[in-house]
């Protein structure tokens, strides 16, 4: 079985705080650096800046958050999501997105998960699958809700979002 696999992880230990802004949706698409090391891996150019746009995209413009698949297959999509402690009351959301920034097929969302919270920081892990195609990029997408439905800035410690495509899909 074939694989091409994307890694991607951004931490406030290594590049400051990540400023949460909302989409029209109510939710934030996560933003990665364009690095390799530590948990980067993307050896097929799926999470390239110079992919979306007239010019390259720089961290942390809202392109730094696509991962552009690299073959049609069955993709398997994770995500890891640290927030720091905060009031009681909160509620934890994430989403994975076909086309985030409306840039080729339009905005599809997918697999919404809404969690409360936990006493202490709010450790999170997330996973689906789905088909996927290069012209169709895909996000991470995030957001804290307090009472009455209003959004929280809060304080986002570590991200990673991967997708391993299965590239040799039998068809009978």
């Amino acid at each position: 079985m074939s694989l091409a696999i994307c890694s991607l992880k951004w931490e406030a230990a290594h590049t400051g705080a990540q400023k949460i802004t909302y989409d029209s949706d109510g939710y934030h698409l996560v933003r990665f650096p364009y690095v390799t090391g530590e948990e980067q891996y993307d050896p097929w150019d799926m999470h390239d800046p110079a992919k979306g746009g007239d010019a390259p995209s720089v961290f942390p413009d809202a392109r730094s958050g696509l991962i552009w698949p690299s073959h049609d297959g069955w993709g398997v999509l994770s995500a890891m999501v640290f927030w720091t402690a905060d009031s009681v009351g909160l509620e934890y959301r994430a989403r994975f997105v076909r086309d985030p920034l409306n840039l080729s097929t339009g905005y599809d969302s997918t697999a919404t998960t809404d969690i409360g919270p936990t006493r202490g920081g709010q450790y999170r892990t997330y996973m689906w699958q789905m088909f996927v195609h290069p012209q169709t990029p895909l996000g991470l997408k995030i957001s804290v809700r307090g009472k009455g439905d209003t959004k929280i800035r809060s304080r986002l410690m570590l991200a990673e979002f991967k997708l391993a495509i299965h590239t040799d899909v039998k068809t009978p």
